[in-house]
């Protein structure tokens, strides 16, 4: 159970890692993730049985995901729609896009007919194939590689939006272009982690994104408020954030060995949410308060 739980994890928390660039660096809200967690699978199956190279239809998910961000953006930052509307309009969008690229609702593959990177049949070997391995490479080079772009002018720029757009126009920043950017590369991300989570179950569904949004900020926040103490570099930031996915997900597996309701998932992971969303707000608002009335009182 655990083994299953830590690699759906770690390839739900490249997913995650994408949520984070639009939700804490850009400070935008974007459901376009919901559609793009489809995306990327469906782009990678069609790909790959078409006959391309599996590294090749990686990359074509990636980039499919990107153009997904693009369109928000160009929604967003062209048309003038806010960006929260922007992202259901794309997701909207997406299904239909989702459908024709598979033709159907559920397209299956198969490691045993092509050559696929992750297969939950090799969750549990000692092997270079297990999921975990690889999950774990994944996520370390991509944090690496955020790392080094966000140290970057341009990343600095997204950043720089994120913090203050005014002040970024002030800079001499084109504050559109970035938000532009930075929705392609979340979107990006989330539709390699699709193309990931597709091989590991062995298909890609049109709803395979509903409710990624939900289970992106679960990570997010959990990750947040249990290493935000002591992780303040932006690489161990990035870090905590596939850490609280794999937290989600071991969390997940225990409610189902419980034998609770797996229709109510949702729900709990919701009411998880809003808990981890509400701790910094009752810290701020009623033990400061406390701290402050104790140091008047010794005052």
């Amino acid at each position: 159970m655990m083994p299953g739980a830590a690699a759906q994890g770690l390839i739900w928390g490249i997913m995650a890692i994408g949520v984070y660039l639009t939700y804490k660096i850009l400070d935008v809200a974007d459901l376009t993730v919901d559609g793009t967690m489809c995306t990327g699978g469906a782009v990678f199956i069609m790909l790959t049985m078409a006959g391309v190279p599996m590294p090749l239809a990686l990359l074509g998910s990636f980039l499919a995901g990107m153009l997904a961000g693009l369109a928000t953006g160009f929604f967003h930052t062209v048309c003038g729609i806010p960006a929260i509307l922007a992202g259901i309009l794309t997701q909207l969008a997406l299904y239909s896009v989702n459908l024709r690229i598979m033709g159907q609702a559920n397209q299956p593959i198969s490691f045993r007919n092509y050559d696929l990177l992750v297969s939950s049949r090799n969750v549990k070997s000692l092997s270079l194939e297990n999921p975990i391995l690889i999950g774990v490479i994944f996520a370390a080079v991509i944090i690496a590689l955020l790392y080094w772009f966000f140290g970057t002018e341009l990343g600095c720029s997204l950043r720089a939006t994120g913090a203050n757009a005014n002040m970024a126009r002030a800079q001499g920043i084109n504050t559109n272009v970035a938000k532009v950017l930075g929705l392609m590369l979340s979107n990006g991300l989330v539709a390699l982690s699709s193309a990931l989570l597709a091989q590991y179950q062995g298909f890609a569904d049109v709803n395979m994104g509903r409710g990624a949004i939900v289970i992106g900020l679960a990570a997010v926040i959990i990750g947040e408020v249990l290493f935000s103490k002591i992780f303040h570099n932006f690489a161990l930031l990035l870090l905590s954030v596939v850490i609280g996915s794999v937290l989600y997900y071991v969390v997940y597996n225990v409610v189902i060995w419980l034998g609770l309701n797996t229709d109510d998932m949702k729900l709990i992971t919701a009411l998880i949410v809003a808990l981890f969303l509400s701790i910094p707000y009752w810290k701020g608002k009623y033990f400061s308060k406390s701290a402050k009335k104790g140091a008047a009182s010794h005052a």
